[in-house]
Order: C-alpha cells, then sequence, then structure tokens
C-alpha cells in the first residue's frame, strides 16, 4: 500500500514539475482521520493535516495532540484542568505505520483548496509549529487536536467551514459522544458518566460536532467551495484508506446501561435489607458485614463526591460544574462512613462525637432520593438516570437500616454494650 502512495506522490511531483504555477501550486492538502484505539485518550480518535510538498519532495502529517506524559508539571495541570498540547509535523509514512501497527484504521481526504489558500495554509502551519508557538491550552470539546484541525482550515478557506455548519444544530450532546465512543470500556464509561456534569448535555451544532475527527471527516462531505470558474465544487476531491484496521467500527448510538445500573442498585440495596434482617434476629456475622459494607459503600461514594465537589469548586473543569450526581454521591458520605465503621465499638444508633449516625444516614439517603425527585424539574435535567439507578436504591436501604433505632446491632438493648468481634 505504502509503495502505491509513493508512486502517486511522484506522479502528482512530476506533473507539478513539467507545469510550474503560482506559490501553492505545488502541495496537495490532505485531511488524515484515525480511528480509535486502545487507551482510554485514544476512544475519540484523532487527525492530522498532512501536506505534500512536489517541490521539497516532503510529505509531513501535522498533528495538534501531543502532550508528555513526563513532563514536570502534567498532572498538577492535570488536576487543575489546566493541560497544555502542542502541535508538530511527522513524517507521513511513519506517521501511518505507527498507526498500523496501534491497529487504527487511517483515512486521508484530498481537499480542494485553490493555491494560494494551500500556500497560506502551509505558511501558518509552519509558524504555528515554532517553539514559541506551538503550545496551547487544551480543552476536552472545544480546543482540541481535531478543532484544532478544523480551525486550520477554515482559516485557510476564509471561513468556509464554520458558516455552513456553526448554525445547524444536531440531534446530540457532548456527552452523547463521550457515551457513544466510552461505552465498551466499563470503568471510563462510569468515570466520564460520573464526572460531567450540566454543561455536556446541551444540544450542538455541526460545527461544535467536529470536535471529533471522523465527524470532520464526514462533515467536509457537505462543504462547497468555488473552483477558478466561480462554480461550486465538494470541498473534499479525493478519498483514500491508507490502513484499514480489524477493530470493530465505532459505535453508532449510546447504548443505555439503565437496566444493568438498575439491577446492580438494586441488588445491593436488597442485600443492606436482608443483613439488617439477619442483625435483628441476633446474627453476629450478618451484623459485621452490614457495617462493613454500609462503611466501605458510603467510603468510596463520599471519596467520589469529595472529588467531584472539588472539580465544580476548586479546578477549571468547566464540563464539571453543576454536577447533579453530587445527590448520590456527596462528601457527607465521608462522615456516615466514619461513623458506621466506629460502630464497630459502639452503638450504630448512639451519637459518635455528638453527631448521630442514624440521622446521618437518613440525610445520605434522602439526599439520593431527592436528586431523583428533582429531575421533574427543567433546570435539573442532567442525564445521570444511569448513576441514580446504581446509587440511590443502595444509599435508601442504608438509611432505612440505620434509622430504625428501636432494633439493636449488638444483642439486647439493656445488655452493655460489646465488642462486634467477640
Amino acid at each position: 500500500m505504502l509503495v502505491a502512495l509513493i508512486m502517486t506522490f511522484a506522479s502528482i511531483a512530476n506533473a507539478q514539475s513539467q507545469k510550474p504555477g503560482p506559490p501553492g501550486s505545488e502541495l496537495t492538502i490532505y485531511l488524515m482521520t484515525m480511528g480509535p484505539g486502545d487507551e482510554a485518550w485514544e476512544k475519540f480518535g484523532h487527525n492530522a493535516i498532512w501536506i505534500h510538498d512536489a517541490v521539497r519532495q516532503t510529505d509531513i502529517a501535522y498533528n495538534w495532540g501531543l502532550f508528555d506524559f513526563n513532563a514536570k508539571d502534567f498532572y498538577p495541570r492535570f488536576l487543575k484542568g489546566d493541560m497544555l498540547y502542542s502541535m508538530g509535523g511527522f513524517d507521513m509514512q511513519e506517521t501511518v505505520e505507527a498507526y498500523r501497527r496501534a491497529n487504527r484504521t487511517v483515512w486521508a481526504q484530498q481537499l480542494n483548496l485553490a493555491p494560494s489558500e494551500k500556500d497560506e495554509l502551509r505558511r501558518y502551519i509552519e509558524w504555528n509549529a515554532l517553539p514559541q508557538n506551538r503550545n496551547y491550552n487544551y480543552d476536552y470539546f472545544r480546543d482540541n487536536c481535531s478543532t484544532r484541525v478544523r480551525d486550520v482550515l477554515d482559516r485557510a478557506l476564509g471561513g468556509i467551514i464554520r458558516s455552513a455548519s456553526d448554525q445547524a444544530l444536531t440531534q446530540t450532546t457532548y456527552r452523547w459522544h463521550t457515551r457513544r465512543l466510552t461505552q465498551d470500556v466499563p470503568w471510563l464509561y462510569f468515570g466520564t458518566l460520573l464526572g460531567l456534569g450540566h454543561p455536556v448535555d446541551r444540544p450542538i451544532s455541526r460545527w461544535e460536532e467536529m470536535f471529533l475527527p471522523v465527524r470532520l471527516m464526514t462533515d467536509l462531505h457537505d462543504v462547497q467551495v468555488r473552483d477558478s470558474s466561480g462554480a461550486m465544487v465538494p470541498l473534499v476531491t479525493k478519498e483514500m484508506t491508507l490502513f484499514q484496521s480489524t477493530r470493530a467500527p465505532e459505535g453508532t448510538y449510546p447504548k443505555s446501561h439503565f437496566i444493568v445500573y438498575l439491577a446492580i442498585g438494586l441488588l445491593l440495596g436488597s442485600l443492606v435489607i436482608f443483613l439488617r434482617r439477619r442483625a435483628e434476629a441476633g446474627t453476629n456475622s450478618s451484623r459485621l458485614y452490614l457495617l462493613l459494607f454500609a462503611g466501605l459503600w458510603n467510603l468510596f461514594t463520599g471519596v467520589l463526591g469529595t472529588a467531584l465537589a472539588a472539580l465544580w469548586l476548586m479546578t477549571n473543569h468547566v464540563y464539571s460544574f453543576r454536577n447533579e450526581n453530587l445527590f448520590q454521591a456527596n462528601p457527607l458520605s465521608l462522615l456516615l462512613a466514619i461513623l458506621i465503621l466506629a460502630s464497630f465499638r459502639s452503638r450504630p444508633d448512639e451519637r459518635i462525637a455528638g453527631i448521630e449516625t442514624a440521622r446521618v444516614a437518613r440525610i445520605v439517603g434522602g439526599l439520593a432520593a431527592l436528586g431523583f425527585v428533582i429531575q421533574i424539574l427543567p433546570s435539573m435535567n442532567q442525564v445521570n438516570g444511569e448513576i441514580v439507578a446504581l446509587m440511590m436504591p443502595v444509599h435508601v436501604a442504608i438509611g432505612f437500616a440505620f434509622s430504625r433505632r428501636e432494633l439493636p446491632f449488638f444483642g439486647d438493648n439493656t445488655a452493655p454494650t460489646t465488642a462486634l468481634t467477640r
């Protein structure tokens, strides 16, 4: 395949060398699009602008998705939501070979640009690749590797791409696409569903949808430009598949995991009620398991809730603002976890350090239920039904189990408190 491409390049170079023209006529511009890969940051695909220069005999693929895990400030910037990305140019054949080894499909679209547009595009990209210009502040949806490619092409075309797509609303959202492209990785699907708030649930335009490389590739089919005679012609003149992976194609629609999440939530909630009833019967092992499960569950959800609150209040992760999942995973669960785990040495329905365990359990369960009820309000329309289905049944069950104060956890109410492990 690469040999055939080299022969194609040679024929283009020979034809153009025989017909010298204005600056830019020696260039052929392609949009390269790469399919998804294995890593979390590869699930959304990638793209680049490939410039073939028949005079210089070069083929360089420029991309805007470079980052360095080993950079001294990478992780602090990542946590703060202030990630620094950069761009650079690489040999086209080496680029294709790298994606072939990763088993990621590579497509190329030849673009119908006028010589002056091609010349200006190359000049801008070469300026952008200078050390003092190559870095930029990365944004997951609005300023990423694909939107940078989109903007560079739109700049060269005088705004044609944006004018054709900016006012065209789609039926999709940022969350819709995120779910669609992460649904084959359970932990990534859950994490993004939990961590993304209201800002990702509004309908987006076709222009915004081009944050995805594959969407940019497909949307360019509808873009028309004027040729030298003034006639409107397609922007894309030729398409090639440089490498076809053996991966399954990316999902067309996100699959709902609501039933699975609800089944897990109801199962865990039922387990809590079962253990509570066994504890009422005086089974010491059930008391132990109930305290242990309830404590660890609230420790887990409390840590998640603290992280969600920090993302909203202390970072620049704007897509995590106004996150209704704080009703299901909230920092108050950390306090409840401490109270429950402390019950290994005292009655769980007594006050510990002046705080009543049962009351906190009821508050946490009530907040989880409130997070479900308030979705009837037009302004509380976050797409988080799966998170509610998973977490609310467990929180409500724990609130119920620990609020029945008349039922002893450690033997008879009149008996002295003893250690649970005896």
